[in-house]
């Protein structure tokens, strides 16, 4: 635990607006502490960094007494049940991944099981519109690779991040989630319960952010660089070419990290961003020992492996056959294929009466194994 006056100095150094930190882990590295650094002489400081640094660290900052009091409030409530810590660049819990990375952070306030820090990670990271296929799809890779060991680490975001952290949840590998708030704000609101119940199952929640810092677009994308470079990889399950996600996945190639892709329907523009990351040189997968392998994890004989007999399938595994006949003999499932199709297409290639067509499509929803697509196109949903 660090003493009043470390935490004020790291605190001083990591928010203090316009020191940056990359100015910071300089004279981190040429005076050994926060505390040395701001207690060091100007003389001293301007050998090392500019005169507005040196200005910003001598100025009395008026909102820092009230930072600190915030912060040693919130650390004082820490219960064994909820774990409350400041990871700092020195600290040797810090995690050594992140310490390899170009701009590691000076601070990591943490909420939950610290030393996930540390633990072998994967992050898994997507679309905020997730298609439910592809919600199933990150759920299960998670699971897979969290029942092999694994840590799932992901944004906390909706869509593709959620399901990431609930399948992460299910296997002994566990979760960490990345935020871009303060950990005593939550983004999206919605997503209360699940960081409650990360922490409560023994996950982590971890930010570079103080206390009260607000949801502002630009911490998401420099969150990224956490997710990314505290994994061994990462695997993009469904982005658009815009998507933030492949962000992440940048990241990690200039971490030297491997990329992963899930394929999807050349018609969904839910896929196109990983089939761009698969054409860049991304490793395509369909299955969670796919990413195993890759890894050089859960080789034959690996006690690892056996955790992951369940989610071995192909990504689109073989499915149940449907009883209602179609023109050519086949199920209705076979003419719905794996691409998005029409509700007509779909009539011209079973030769069903509309009615009964759209009573087995229905039937099919209410199951689970048939979506609705935007522009009322119909899919099939797999198995991962």
């Amino acid at each position: 635990m660090l003493s009043r006056n470390e935490l004020a100095a790291w605190l001083r150094l990591a928010t203090t607006p316009g020191i940056g930190r990359a100015s910071a882990r300089k004279l981190l590295a040429a005076l050994g502490s926060a505390e040395r650094v701001l207690a060091a002489d100007p003389t001293t400081l301007l050998a090392l960094t500019g005169p507005d640094i040196v200005g910003l660290l001598k100025r009395r900052d008026a909102q820092a007494d009230d930072r600190l009091a915030t912060t040693q409030r919130w650390l004082d409530t820490a219960t064994p049940d909820l774990p409350r810590d400041i990871v700092t660049l020195d600290d040797p819990r810090y995690p050594a991944l992140l310490l390899e990375t170009g701009d590691p952070p000076l601070l990591l306030f943490t909420l939950g099981r610290v030393e996930l820090l540390s633990s072998t990670s994967i992050a898994i990271v997507g679309s905020r519109r997730a298609t439910p296929q592809g919600r199933d799809n990150a759920r299960a890779f998670a699971r897979g690779l969290s029942g092999a060991g694994l840590t799932v680490v992901s944004g906390l975001a909706t869509g593709i991040d959620a399901a990431a952290h609930q399948g992460g949840l299910e296997g002994r590998g566990n979760t960490v989630a990345f935020i871009g708030t303060g950990l005593d704000r939550v983004y999206p609101a919605p997503h209360a319960g699940l960081m409650r119940q990360i922490v409560e199952q023994q996950g982590l929640v971890a930010s570079e952010y103080a206390l009260g810092t607000p949801p502002r677009a630009e911490n998401f994308p420099r969150r990224n660089r956490l997710i990314a470079g505290i994994s061994l990889g990462t695997l993009v399950v469904e982005a658009a070419l815009e998507s933030g996600s492949l962000i992440t996945a940048r990241l990690a190639v200039e971490s030297g990290r491997d990329v992963f892709a899930i394929p999807g329907s050349i018609h969904s523009p839910q896929s196109q961003g990983c089939h761009r990351l698969i054409q860049d040189g991304a490793k395509l997968v369909e299955c969670a020992d796919d990413v195993l392998r890759e890894l050089r994890l859960g080789a034959p004989g690996d006690p690892r492996r056996a955790a992951m007999a369940a989610p071995q399938a192909s990504l689109f595994d073989a499915m149940a056959e449907d009883t209602a006949g179609t023109g050519t003999g086949g199920s209705l499932r076979a003419a719905l294929g794996h691409d998005p199709v029409s509700f007509d297409a779909l009539a011209a290639r079973t030769g069903l009466p509309s009615e009964q067509l759209a009573a087995r499509l229905l039937e099919l929803e209410l199951a689970g194994t048939v979506e609705r697509l935007p522009g009322g196109l119909l899919q099939q949903r797999g198995r991962a």
